[in-house]
């Protein structure tokens, strides 16, 4: 039975889940630092919904040995962030706890017990020398795919603008009883859950959108709308999609779309800021290992030219590298 549960990241995504759950009667505790661990310590986890504000006492720690053993660790943040995760979340994981990655991007574990020809292989894009795996085992983690728009307004004060999609499976596939348990703990909260028979299909779906329009956006500044309705951008973000199309065909995660129906789906999102471009403005590091690097390796790893996908990582690294948001070149 799932009880006692700690939040690792609780920005937009991870506060918002904190909440939800914290609410349906779950002891619930959040892993935060400064001005964040201040805010929760204080005035709870808070989260606004339209008009309504609603605050849930949480326990709230920088020292994750201070909260000891959890039953579900929900992991929810920037891939950037997940070395020092990492280092520090070992004493949360006992023999049957839990570990629910609610990230974008390619996850450290896409290829345990998936992927074909490449299946068992560590992608160094995401994990370089399996460091994250080795503090995360792979038979402690589930993973999720959200379908919701959050954003935070201030430490420890989240805002749901719309969707309430979880999409969660085993890596290893198949229906197991602890996911089905995690379904029902996760519906309880009021969260709209489907169970995956496959959740890296779903990543690489949300991938299949994110890859492109997410560093175009934080290169230009544009919105999403504007990004696609220019013809040449859009046919650039067209290439792209079809080289990482032929990489999923590859794997096992044919995708029968053209990359002008997903546009059509980004489009009616109207003038949508992704988080990339979010974090641009920001001046925070930015996810390009796990929404481009990691689909650069498998092409690699499954022998597909990718010079469209070259590009795009080429120019949105140097844009970051150029604001000191992505590692300088070795």
């Amino acid at each position: 039975m799932i009880q006692k549960i700690a939040i690792y990241g609780a920005g937009a995504i991870g506060g918002w889940m904190g909440v939800r759950l914290a609410a349906s009667g779950c002891d619930v505790s959040v892993v935060a630092r400064g001005d964040t661990l201040a805010a929760v310590r204080a005035h709870g986890l808070r989260l606004r919904e339209g008009e309504a504000e609603r605050a849930q006492a949480v326990t709230a720690s920088d020292n994750t040995a201070a909260l000891g053993v959890q039953d579900l660790v929900i992991v929810s943040v920037k891939a950037p962030g997940m070395a020092d995760v990492a280092r520090r979340i070992q004493p949360l994981i006992g023999p049957n706890t839990i570990v629910l990655t609610a990230m974008n991007g390619v996850p450290w574990w896409f290829l345990q017990g998936f992927g074909g020809p490449v299946a068992g292989l560590t992608l160094q894009s995401v994990d370089p020398g399996g460091a994250i795996a080795q503090a995360i085992p792979a038979q402690h983690v589930i993973g999720c795919v959200v379908h919701a728009s959050c954003s935070v307004d201030a430490p420890g004060v989240i805002r749901h603008r719309a969707g309430q999609g979880l999409i969660v499976g085993e890596p290893a596939g198949g229906e197991t009883p602890r996911v089905r348990a995690l379904a029902e703990l996760l519906t309880k909260a009021s969260f709209d859950v489907t169970l995956s028979p496959q959740i890296q299909k779903d990543v690489w779906y949300k991938l299949w959108g994110n890859m492109t329009i997410n560093p175009v956006c934080a290169m230009t500044g544009a919105s999403a709308d504007r990004v696609l309705d220019d013809e040449l951008v859009r046919g650039f973000l067209s290439a792209v999609m079809l080289e990482a199309r032929e990489i999923g065909a590859r794997i096992g995660i044919p995708i029968a779309e053209q990359p002008e129906d997903r546009h059509a789906v980004t489009r009616k999102l109207g003038a949508m800021r992704p988080s990339m471009l979010q974090d641009v403005e920001a001046g925070k590091p930015v996810e390009l290992d796990a929404l481009v690097s990691s689909v650069r390796e498998l092409g690699q790893l499954t022998q597909v030219p990718t010079p469209y996908t070259d590009a795009l990582l080429g120019l949105s690294r140097l844009h970051a590298r150029v604001r000191g948001l992505y590692p300088a070149a070795a």
